[in-house]
């Protein structure tokens, strides 16, 4: 069936250096996958965390399925991620030891199930994201010029 992307966390790109990425399955309530389905999802301020060897994705808002009458979720609950203890084990030391972060970056369906792809991060500083900025609008540049001269 393949993957089929729902919501991208564009924010951790510009904020964050990312470096090793993992899959994560996803425990949601009935309402809260079919809202998922629908691609009413935002990752935007969320984050993650890992306590007491689980990990949890906080701040996510995926927003009330309409026909969920009361059986309808929180919106920003808090939601556990699945994960190997190996990789969560692999996260916990290098977020104790060399000061990165877990943000997510990308939620997608797999074959039908809910899974998050996050990553461990390191903050930029405002230089590097203008130098992100202006690498970006150089290319931008050369894309068009590039296209105008092929045009003709």
């Amino acid at each position: 069936m393949g993957r089929k992307i729902i919501s991208t966390n564009k924010k951790a790109f510009h904020e964050y250096h990312i470096f090793d990425k993992y899959n994560a399955g996803m425990v949601l309530t009935g309402t809260e996958i079919k809202s998922v389905r629908k691609g009413a999802v935002n990752l935007k301020d969320s984050f993650v965390r890992i306590e007491d060897a689980e990990v949890f994705l906080y701040n996510c808002h995926i927003s009330p399925y309409e026909q969920g009458n009361r059986y309808n979720h929180d919106e920003k609950r808090v939601r556990k991620l699945l994960l190997n203890k190996k990789e969560i084990e692999k996260m916990l030391g290098k977020i104790k030891k060399d000061g990165y972060a877990i943000v997510p970056i990308e939620l997608f369906l797999e074959n039908g199930w809910a899974k998050l792809e996050i990553a461990l991060a390191k903050g930029k500083k405002l230089y590097d994201k203008r130098e992100d900025l202006s690498k970006k609008s150089q290319n931008r540049d050369i894309q068009r010029a590039i296209k105008s001269k092929n045009m003709k």
